[in-house]
């Protein structure tokens, strides 16, 4: 449903390692995952702060990726773009400028099939860890309050047009770290998000950027979520 809200329980098994946009470059966060010795058969788990698509020579393999029990994932903007082209609701100049040629190209039966599985994809993640609560979304929470975020998102009577504007907020906007916005989101410890392109990770208030540009010349940034640091093997 959209404006879905997924709530991971607390990994008693393994690690929970947060990636920022890949963009289909699954061969390169492979690698990235392998230097921090990432061992999903021994629990650890893989969440996704979005765009798994688009630009990349890889983004048709989103249907494997995606089908992996350990892998968790919510929606991008790129993603949204992806399940509205089947349906004609993008203008297919617009999106091929922004690396959507590979689903333009596919057959009708496969863009549905994947932007069947796309739109499956919740808004936000809740993921519970040692330090507390961890809120996972795309660009940004556009409220002060998590807990008042994740429950509209739940609400099944919010109008339409107040939906669509909250979810559009939360995959496309960047206004916090545009102007640089401080203010802490009540209610998680921190919220995790890609979107922007950044050289390193980036913390505005309690907002943690990590689209590093894995998939453009950069490296992946891959945060533990029980200590919201980069990622190292496993000793």
């Amino acid at each position: 449903m959209l404006g879905s809200v997924e709530r991971l329980a607390r990994n008693t098994a393994g690690r929970d390692i947060i990636v920022g946009d890949v963009h289909g470059c699954f061969t390169l966060l492979r690698e990235a995952l392998d230097r921090i010795a990432f061992d999903n058969k021994a629990g650890d788990r893989l969440i996704h702060v979005g765009d798994l698509v688009d630009r990349g020579p890889e983004s048709e393999s989103v249907l494997e990726w995606l089908a992996q029990p350990w892998v968790h994932a919510v929606r991008g903007n790129h993603e949204d773009m992806a399940i509205r082209w089947p349906s004609g609701d993008i203008d297919w100049i617009d999106y091929a400028d922004n690396g959507g040629s590979w689903m333009i190209t596919l057959d009708r039966e496969m863009q549905h099939e994947i932007a069947d599985l796309l739109s499956a994809l919740p808004i936000a993640i809740e993921l519970e860890t040692p330090a507390g609560l961890v809120g996972i979304v795309h660009a940004e929470c556009p409220l002060q309050s998590w807990q008042r975020f994740s429950n509209l998102l739940k609400e099944k009577n919010l109008p339409n047009n107040q939906r669509k504007e909250l979810v559009d907020l939360a995959l496309w906007s960047r206004t916090r770290i545009e102007m640089g916005i401080a203010s802490r989101v009540e209610g998680v410890v921190a919220v995790v998000v890609g979107h922007a392109p950044l050289r390193q990770p980036t913390t505005h208030g309690n907002h943690i950027y990590i689209d590093t540009m894995g998939w453009g010349g950069g490296e992946f940034t891959l945060l533990d979520a029980s200590t919201l640091r980069p990622a190292k093997a496993s000793v």
